[in-house]
């Protein structure tokens, strides 16, 4: 079957987020044929970027700077297009023009699904800003009475959350362990561009092979490294099996 067509939506808190949590969904679409766009809503300048800032004679435009250096790289090595929000981060701050823009890509793009945040981290509140935020779009982005005579196709895809860094804490629930086999290499290397993190490296390097663990016992198929989802709507089925 052709994914000819087919499109996916990251919608991210930070640069770091979508190679962490979803690099290996990206580029698993990618490599099957999806066009693959992520909303980038900050640069993580503030709070993301702690090997930037112990640099000599950082500041914030340089740090901006290079984070989104890193996140555009990231984003080429994944196969993916990118845009930037530049809302700020630490705290996360949308504003009228952001939400619209963000219904406009739902629109335009109209996606077969789409991955955020979880809806709780006690540890980073921009991350459910970012999911609340991307919810609120998906659903506004149906409403006939918003831009009324704007011509578009569009039916609200399903959203699945990526894992945070403390799921026990943010009432995460792996219900969807995705094989990343075939993609963990270029996964592995994104980590390498993100220098502004590089401690974070091998930690998610150890949820990888931990997820794949689990997806291998819950199929009976070898598997290696995954990627953990929790659903936020029910998946509507014709039969069981």
């Amino acid at each position: 079957m052709s994914n000819a067509g087919k499109t996916g939506l990251v919608v991210t808190a930070h640069p770091g987020d979508f190679v962490w949590r979803a690099g290996g969904a990206i580029a698993l679409h990618v490599k099957k044929g999806y066009r693959v766009k992520i909303a980038c809503l900050s640069f993580g300048e503030r709070g993301e970027s702690q090997f930037a800032w112990k640099e000599a004679g950082a500041t914030m435009e340089k740090v901006k700077a290079g984070r989104r250096d890193e996140a555009q790289r990231a984003a080429e090595m994944l196969g993916a297009e990118i845009e930037f929000f530049d809302a700020g981060d630490y705290p996360l701050r949308l504003t009228e023009a952001h939400f619209d823009r963000m219904v406009d890509i739902y629109r335009e793009l109209n996606p077969s699904f789409v991955l955020t945040h979880a809806l709780e981290d006690p540890y980073n509140f921009d991350h459910p800003n970012a999911a609340h935020f991307a919810q609120e779009t998906r659903v506004v982005a149906q409403a006939m009475g918003h831009k009324p005579g704007a011509k578009y196709t569009y039916s609200a895809p399903p959203v699945f959350l990526f894992e945070p860094h403390q799921p026990e804490m943010c009432n995460f629930k792996p219900q969807v362990i995705l094989n990343i086999d075939e993609v963990w290499d270029i996964k592995r290397k994104t980590f390498e561009i993100l220098a502004a993190q590089k401690h974070l490296w091998a930690y998610y390097e150890r949820v990888a092979l931990q997820r794949g663990v689990q997806g291998g016992r819950n199929t009976g198929k070898p598997m290696t490294y995954g990627e953990a989802y929790q659903r936020l709507f029910p998946m509507a089925m014709e039969e069981l099996a």
